[in-house]
């Protein structure tokens, strides 16, 4: 494997696979990102920013590493190396997660999200956590769980940017219905937090890591519950 980023060349038996394109190329200062959760260039509900991030996770569990190389104008090469393993099969090695991805103990989460790849994302890994999430897809739908058993729920964490109602304003909604209630806002779009602030509420930024959600909604959850 070449070197890639901050990480040396690799010597060993890999497998190299590229894919390439005759599209309109990706800007240098934009080469940086693209792998990063979340991010995309396309408008709000028309895209989710997790194909890429995806394949980068895929090749890096695999022991791998993914490459690019683009020309505004002239297309993009992406470069999966993969290591190559004999026939025999192996059996994975037990994976021990650090204690942060461990907290959630049925910790109820409501997710407001209207991208529906994102929402399904979002409720995976949280699942997989050990939360419990039910999601909603907008701020109507979010209003409307918490009306049904508000107790069912120990912290809500919602997109800002969203059609109708915005995260913002659903989340001053909440305070004014369900005091008490902690409200965790999410967003890539920087511009719009700039603009409106966030009304004392803590935010969590796109991208962000599993580390980083878990950690955010399991300390908004302790806090509620005086632990």
């Amino acid at each position: 494997i070449p070197a890639v980023r901050t990480h040396p060349a690799v010597t060993g038996p890999y497998v190299a696979v590229s894919l390439s394109d005759t599209g309109s190329g990706i800007p240098p200062e934009r080469l940086n990102h693209i792998f990063e959760p979340f991010f995309t260039t396309k408008e709000v509900g028309k895209g989710t920013g997790l194909g890429l991030s995806q394949v980068f996770g895929f090749t890096k569990q695999s022991g791998g590493e993914v490459t690019v190389e683009s020309e505004v104008g002239e297309g993009t090469t992406f470069t999966l190396y993969l290591p190559r393993v004999s026939g025999a099969s192996r059996k994975p090695a037990d994976t021990v997660l650090p204690d942060i991805l461990i907290v959630g103990h049925d910790t109820r989460v409501l997710v407001v999200e209207d991208n529906a790849d994102v929402g399904s994302f979002s409720v995976q890994a949280l699942i997989e956590l050990g939360y419990l999430p039910i999601l909603a897809a907008n701020a109507g739908e979010a209003l409307a769980e918490l009306a049904k058993d508000v107790d069912g729920f120990d912290v809500v964490f919602t997109d800002v940017v969203m059609p109708g109602m915005n995260g913002v304003d659903l989340a001053k909604e909440i305070r004014r219905l369900h005091p008490g209630l902690p409200v965790i806002l999410t967003s890539g779009y920087s511009h719009v937090l700039a603009q409106e602030g966030t009304h004392g509420f803590p935010l969590l930024h796109k991208p962000y890591s599993v580390e980083q959600l878990s950690q955010t909604l399991n300390v908004a959850a302790r806090n509620r519950h005086g632990k």
